[in-house]
C-alpha cells in the first residue's frame, strides 16, 4: 500500500485541500492554501515539495 500525505501550505505549514501519494509527481502546479489565500508554484517528486521561487511583477512607472 502506498503511502498518501497531506500537501501543505508553504507559507504557514497548514494543510491544504489536497493528497498525494508516494508516486505522486507535480511540476509547475499552483497551489492555494486556503487559510492564507496565497498561490506557490510548487513541485513534487517523491513526496517531497519544492517551491519555485519566481520574480514579483514590477508596475511600470511613466
Amino acid at each position: 500500500m502506498s503511502k498518501i500525505e497531506w500537501i501543505r501550505c508553504s507559507v504557514w505549514g497548514n494543510k491544504t485541500r489536497l493528497k498525494i501519494r508516494e508516486d505522486t509527481e507535480l511540476k509547475n502546479f499552483p497551489l492555494f492554501c486556503p487559510e492564507c489565500k496565497q498561490e506557490t508554484l510548487i513541485n513534487i517528486q517523491q513526496l517531497n515539495m519544492s517551491v519555485i521561487k519566481e520574480p514579483d511583477a514590477k508596475t511600470q512607472s511613466r
